[in-house]
């Protein structure tokens, strides 16, 4: 391995060990003479490693004295109640509340630590598309002069086939429909199995945007405990499921939104086992899952759907192209209805798109952008929690996420986020309050901080000033 390799594979050891509790707040690293004999590693290399652990905020150099584990915020405590609330629309409250927190995020001049879209040239190879690009149209200018039809481009579709091996799925390219982006997918799925007046099961903090599109599909949410470490409440989504109280569930049980973790393996067997034992469509949301930080992927709900059940959603918006919009789906025995229906709404994505994707996808540089975005957002999560850490009300507490860009941070109980919002908003500071991801409003002592803009000088000043004025925001 090269200098850089053994630098980045150092610091991941000891981030793991931080993340574990095996080095503790408070304790002391080995010295940097020590480490480099006991790793057999230059002092340079061991020095390089150290400043990595220093820039995402998980140890501090003391001077005379060495680098110190720094003091950590703990998880969110884990969801006492397993019971699920009432189907009820979206309050319209929480409806104007995402209006208001949508219209900050595009207003010049603000900085944004809400959206939940990468800002930057950095997290994008568009450099590689724009080459590609060029290449599909010269061997094949005729693209844009002809109208795309289903079922779109055999190269992305295959390419995406390939890719979910990864997920542990077994998907056709024939299988696969191309989509704008996830949004479309997850409206005609909903569009697919429900009929207005029907009630879905949503997990609870949900991703927000789910909200208006049932809002305008005339759908009830059921809101389920989402616990941090366990993902879905399955006990309670089991009785949902006995008492036919469901006619859908949406889930995003890999790197969810706004939770930022993973519900494990074997909660995702079970969750499977059920939808196909009361015969109730699942939705997974997969949109984060190829951005685990794990060098393994942990599987997708559809790598255990036995029948068919199981309709998986994703897109490349946030790691590819953002404005190509280009996304997808499998649907399993719903496929020919989502077929038709992606017909009749949206006919088929554009081919010079898909086919640029499917090219980059093929060259294998998909793979190696994945890797170096993936430890960039492991470096700019311990960072941000680090400055939470150091910024935010004593209590404070943040989730670990084990993939993507977003930290769900809760504030102690009394502490209001709708108007802490309403305060940075007057500091041109765009937050994300925790009512935004319940159709009920809760979550009032919530926010969900987003980690995918550059950490620079303005960002951090930013976010200090929001743990500043969070402090004015609690029980009087």
């Amino acid at each position: 391995m090269d200098s850089t390799t053994l630098y980045q594979q150092l610091a991941d050891d000891l981030s793991g060990a931080i993340n574990l509790g095996t080095l503790p707040p408070g304790s002391r690293l080995p010295s940097v003479r020590k480490t480099a004999h006991s790793r057999q590693l230059s002092l340079n290399t061991v020095v390089a490693a150290y400043r990595v652990l220093e820039d995402r905020g998980l140890v501090e150099a003391r001077p005379q004295s060495g680098y110190y584990v720094r003091s950590r915020l703990p998880s969110p405590a884990r969801s006492s109640s397993q019971a699920a609330g009432p189907a009820q629309g979206t309050d319209g409250a929480v409806l104007d509340l995402i209006g208001a927190a949508l219209k900050a995020q595009q207003t010049p001049g603000y900085i944004d630590m809400a959206l939940a879209c990468p800002r930057g040239g950095d997290f994008y190879p568009a450099g590689k598309l724009a080459r590609l690009m060029g290449q599909v149209l010269r061997k094949n200018p005729g693209l844009v002069s002809n109208y795309a039809l289903p079922p779109g481009s055999e190269r992305l579709r295959t390419q995406i086939a390939r890719r979910g091996l990864e997920l542990g799925m077994a998907l056709q390219a024939d299988n696969i429909i191309l989509t704008h982006g996830a949004m479309e997918a997850l409206n005609l799925a909903l569009r697919a199995v429900c009929r207005p007046g029907d009630t879905v099961g949503i997990e609870s903090p949900t991703y927000f945007n789910l909200l208006p599109l049932f809002a305008s599909l005339g759908l009830k949410a059921l809101e389920i405990p989402t616990d941090p470490q366990s993902g879905l409440s399955l006990e309670a989504l089991e009785m949902l499921l006995a008492e036919k109280r469901l006619n859908a569930i949406i889930a995003m049980p890999n790197v969810h939104n706004p939770l930022g973790c993973s519900m494990p393996t074997e909660h995702k067997k079970r969750l499977a086992a059920l939808v196909n034992r009361y015969q109730v469509p699942l939705i997974e949301d997969a949109l984060y899952a190829e951005l685990q930080f794990g060098d393994a992927l942990q599987p997708a709900v559809k790598a255990y759907d036995s029948d068919g059940w199981v309709i998986v959603c994703a897109s490349y918006t946030k790691t590819l192209a953002p404005d190509f919009r280009v996304g997808w789906m499998e649907g399993g025995r719903f496929t020919e209805e989502l077929r038709k229906l992606k017909f009749a709404t949206s006919i088929a994505e554009p081919l010079v798109l898909c086919e640029t994707l499917g090219a980059f996808l093929e060259s294998g540089g998909y793979d190696h952008h994945l890797r170096a975005l993936k430890r960039r957002y492991t470096l700019h999560i311990d960072k941000v929690r680090a400055l939470i850490a150091d910024h935010f009300p004593a209590g404070t507490r943040a989730t670990h996420p084990s993939g993507g860009f977003l930290i769900w941070v809760e504030l102690p109980e009394g502490y209001d986020t709708v108007k802490l919002f309403d305060l940075a908003i007057q500091q041109r500071i765009s937050i994300s309050p925790g009512p935004l991801y319940s159709p009920s409003g809760r979550y009032r002592n919530a926010l969900r901080v987003s980690c995918c803009q550059p950490l620079d000088e303005r960002f951090v000043s930013a976010l200090a000033r929001v743990g500043e004025l969070a402090a004015s925001c609690g029980q009087s």
